[in-house]
């Protein structure tokens, strides 16, 4: 499986090194700290500028959106989906969560008032559950 993997990604014969990228295994994401779980985890559909893209599909972007005011929001997009966005926060720990939140809303509407914490995130999980 590796192997395949490294063959679509363009990796055969790429030694394994700090800059080789990491893919999450199983059903949970890896990554750590906002930027990477941005990068590797959210970047493919919204772009890495936040810009969000249209092709195939469209993503809206994220860059200047009024409603990362709301952290209340965005934890239950990251945790719930929207539209035909994936509930992906299914697949991050608490903590991951509220990382990637605070990564969109400081990077790409300028907020810092009000961070998500991973007690934040578990509570806005649970009330999704009900």
């Amino acid at each position: 499986m590796r192997l395949a993997l490294a063959i679509v990604f363009g990796l055969a014969g790429a030694a394994a090194s700090a800059e080789t990228p990491v893919l999450s295994r199983g059903w949970t994401f890896d990554e750590q700290g906002g930027a990477a779980l941005y990068k590797n985890v959210c970047a493919a559909c919204h772009q890495a500028d936040g810009g969000g893209a249209v092709g195939a599909a469209s993503y809206p972007a994220l860059a200047r959106d009024p409603k990362l005011a709301s952290t209340d929001y965005v934890l239950t997009v990251v945790l719930g989906g929207l539209h035909a966005m994936p509930a992906i926060g299914a697949e991050m720990s608490d903590a991951q969560v509220a990382d990637v939140v605070n990564y969109a809303r400081e990077n790409f509407g300028g907020e810092r008032d009000d961070p998500a914490t991973p007690a934040r995130a578990a509570a806005a999980r649970a009330a999704l559950k009900r």
